[in-house]
């Protein structure tokens, strides 16, 4: 996904940040955007984010025509999930975290959404070959996968430990950021560890489980 740079910069040396749409200066937590045939995240103010909002009375062809979402601020935990060994090798994901995403911009043959898989890296957000079986019969069959909303949510997935939370995509993209700025070596290195610990504690301490829904 492009329009990712803010995620990638060092928070001590981010300059002032405006809407994308009005260019109103926005604090550091601002809603985001998604331009949905691009793949792009743009910052938004509060009210040109409402005009995009999904559950909002503006949300017209005239308003958000399909072109933008808003990202929600959801986040959700399934403390049944489960995934085995099996299953995560079926995903063939190098690394012990990955998240997936519905883009309706690339529909399937049956014209749903498709779903691809994405892991943090010193590079970046790669891409990862996903099968449709690897999916339905893992991840995909959990609880959480029923409720992602397209585009602008993910299911982020951990290995170890086993945890799987529905979060907003920017906040994706912020752990992606912060893997290519913290991390060292081979291994990542004690700050780049600490740094995943404090983003997942943050993530879990926003989520409310899905028995306990707004």
């Amino acid at each position: 996904m492009r329009g990712l740079r803010r995620f990638l910069v060092d928070p001590a040396e981010a300059r002032v940040e405006r809407c994308e749409l009005c260019a109103t200066p926005v604090p550091s937590e601002h809603p985001h955007l998604v331009q949905v045939a691009e793949r792009r995240i743009r910052c938004a103010c509060g009210p040109c984010a409402l005009l995009f909002d999904h559950h909002s009375l503006f949300d017209t062809p005239g308003a958000g025509g399909g072109g933008y979402r808003r990202v929600p601020d959801r986040y959700r935990a399934d403390p049944a999930f489960h995934l085995d060994d099996a299953q995560w090798d079926a995903l063939q994901i190098p690394v012990g975290m990955v998240f997936f995403l519905r883009n309706s911009a690339q529909p399937t043959e049956d014209g749903q959404p498709r779903v691809i898989a994405c892991y943090p890296s010193p590079a970046g957000a790669t891409e990862s070959e996903l099968s449709l079986d690897a999916w339905t019969d893992g991840v995909g069959a959990t609880a959480l996968a029923g409720e992602l909303e397209p585009d602008v949510e993910a299911l982020l997935v951990r290995r170890e430990p086993t945890e799987c939370l529905l979060v907003p995509i920017d906040a994706c993209y912020r752990l992606v950021g912060l893997v290519r700025l913290r991390w060292r070596g081979f291994d990542g290195g004690g700050d780049a560890r600490t740094a995943i610990e404090d983003f997942f504690h943050d993530v879990r301490s926003r989520a409310r489980t899905l028995e306990n829904r707004s």
